[in-house]
This record gives structure tokens, sequence and C-alpha cells, in this order.
């Protein structure tokens, strides 16, 4: 007889049925086999004593500040963890109990029904002359060719934008952003490159938007976040999607010390605010992608926190795009220039997906590709 320790197995039931498992016991192992960590905020102190309880007659647990036996504060953070099933027993064992462990058992089930979707790879176009990264800059015919370079490479939405989103960036007229960004539009629609892609349009000028959206694109990629009523009537308009990204200031001053009291907190109440302002102007949850805006206003700790707990956006039901493509962070870790940034790109967006993000947005398409087929014959 031989034993050894297994890794992390992503898909499984297939490996129960590899192993020839009798089919009714698949579905009840493999819920057995997913060990599942939660962050819970500020829980009541009775609460947290109950579900300490809870969690330990059944075989999970809750970690808690040494306090909480004493009652010594009103509430405390806690992180509840257990297997999926211990999770399925305590949503329904937590409806019956007092001090706001209803809404916990609430928010465990909407974890536990979450949709999973397939990672898609986007491609990053600049038509202006001052993205932080050059060799993401090209123009009308230019432009045309590296699209259908990314598309042979292995992208399936092509992301294109007119204005610099970079720190300290500074504002540019409607009329310059259009000038630079509809010769490319007219080529791709007289060329029914849309046939061929997904293209999204990197706004958040209606004018702008609107012509792209004329043009067959079918993407808005907001920076501001479904700031403008105007962004969102147009998706609704169109049937096109709306990537709502998170950002904390303006890209002239996102930076300047950017402060959180929970950077997880705050990111997912903006989301929720802004998935609900979306569908009340009627724009389905469907068609609405969430982007955690890694750079936009936030340090290097809390873009790591962020990519770590990716998972939990996954909860809003949408796909999670993750764009950290060749940006500073990475130098924060490690000394590198633009041009040097490649590894560190991919692996942080390796990790971000293997957290949950479905939609991938990078300079470097052909070595992303490469690197996620790799990822999903590893896992």
């Amino acid at each position: 007889m031989k034993i050894y320790q297994l890794g992390h197995i992503t898909d499984k039931k297939a490996a129960l049925k590899a192993l020839d498992v009798e089919s009714g016991g698949v579905g009840i192992m493999a819920k057995k086999m997913e060990l599942l960590y939660f962050f819970i905020k500020d829980l009541k102190t009775p609460a947290a004593n109950i579900l300490k309880q809870d969690a330990l007659s059944i075989g999970a647990e809750l970690a808690v500040p040494s306090g909480v036996i004493l009652c010594e504060r009103p509430t405390y953070d806690c992180i509840l963890m257990g297997t999926r099933k211990h999770m399925e027993l305590l949503s329904k064992k937590e409806l019956a109990q007092p001090f706001g462990l209803k809404t916990v058992a609430t928010e465990l089930k909407k974890f536990l029904s979450i949709k999973n979707y397939p990672t898609q790879i986007m491609g990053v176009i600049n038509a202006n002359d001052d993205s932080f990264f050059s060799g993401s800059r090209f123009k009308d015919e230019d432009a045309i060719t590296q699209i259908n370079t990314m598309i042979e490479s292995g992208a399936s939405i092509i992301d294109i934008g007119a204005v610099s989103s970079r720190p300290g960036a500074d504002e540019v007229s409607v009329e310059e952003e259009l000038a630079r960004i509809k010769p490319i539009c007219d080529i791709i629609q007289s060329e029914k490159l849309y046939e061929k892609a997904v293209f999204s349009v990197d706004t958040y000028t209606p004018d702008v938007a609107e012509y792209a959206l004329k043009s067959g694109f079918t993407l808005i990629n907001d920076i501001t976040g479904a700031s403008h009523e105007a962004i969102i009537k147009l998706a609704v308009k169109y049937e096109a999607k709306l990537c709502i990204m998170h950002m904390k200031g303006t890209p002239k001053t996102m930076q300047k010390d950017p402060t959180y009291e929970d950077v997880m907190v705050e990111v997912s109440d903006f989301f929720e605010a802004r998935i609900a302002k979306c569908e009340a102007l009627g724009l389905r949850r469907e068609n609405i992608i969430l982007d955690v805006g890694i750079g936009f206003g936030k340090t290097l700790e809390h873009n790591l926190t962020l990519i770590r707990n990716m998972a939990h956006f996954k909860v809003f039901g949408c796909e999670l795009l993750v764009g950290a493509s060749r940006k500073s962070m990475i130098h924060k870790i490690i000394p590198a220039t633009t041009e040097e940034r490649l590894p560190g790109t991919l692996a942080i967006h390796l990790k971000a997906v293997e957290n949950g993000a479905s939609i991938v947005r990078c300079h470097d398409v052909a070595e992303h590709q490469q690197a996620l087929t790799v990822l999903r014959a590893v896992l």
C-alpha cells in the first residue's frame, strides 16, 4: 500500500467519477471535499457565541477573538470555516436563530448558489499617445492589424479606449476622444470585425460610447462604475453589456493616499449599490460585469487583498474582470520597468482566475492564452 497527499482538486466531481464512485455518492462527497472560509464583520456577540456552538456541533468552526465568551464588546469580527456541506447545514440552522444570524444564513445561501463563468481574454488597444504602456498604443490601420493579431492569439474580447486613465492623467475633451477612436470604429464596422470578437469601448463619455455601439461594439467598459445614468441607458438601448469598475477618486487624484476602513466591504457595498441602480434603469444583471479596479485608488495592500479575496465578488452573480496588466503594483513588490512586468502580470492574473475572475484584461494576449491553457491542464 502507498499513500500520498493530493493537491488542490478543482473539479471534485470529476475526480470522484474517475475513481468510479457510485453516482449517488458523487454529489454528497464533493460537498465534503470543498473547504470554505467566510469573514464575518461586526457580528453581534450573542450571535458569535451561538454560531460558534452551532458550527462545532456539525464539525465546522468559527474563529473568534478571545473576549467573545466574556461579551467584552458588542460586536466582533470572525472567520467561519467548514466544508460546503457544513455551510449548507448552517444556512438552514441559523434561519431560526436571533441576533442577526438569519442574515448570516441568507448570505451563506447566496454564496452557495454562485455561478461560474468560462475564462475569456480581453486584449487592450489604446488609441492615445499617453497610456502608461507604450506597447498598447495603436492608431487606425495599425490598430486593426493588432486587433486581428490578438483575436488570432486567443482574445475573445477587444477593449479599445482613447483616453489614458493612468494615475495623474488629465481629462480629454469629448471631441478629442471621439476624433481618436472614430477611425478605428469605422474600420471595425466596415470590415465587420465584430463578427470575429466582442468589442468593448473603454469610455465613460456617452457620445463616444454611442458611436462605438452603433459601430458594432457590444460592451461598455466604464472606469467610473456607471456613475452616469446616460451610460446605463445606452447599454439598455443597445442591449450591450456594461463593465462597472470601482475607482476611489479620479485618475488625477486616485493615488493620493487612498484610504479605506475595509477595502473589501467598501468595494462590495459600491457594487451592490451600482447593480441596484443599473437594474432599476432596466439593465439585466447578466449584462453586468464587475471590475474591482486594481490600481484605481488603491495601495499595494488594497490590491493584494482584492486579488486574494476575488471569490467574494462572485456572490453578485456577474462576470468578474481583472486588469493588472503591467501595473505599478508589480514594481512595488519587485523593482521592474513597465516592459519587464509580464511575469508579474501573469502571476497576478492566474491567481485572480483561480479565485474567480472570468475575464482577464491584458496587453499580452498570446502569453496569457498559453498560461491559462497550462493552468487549466494543471488544475
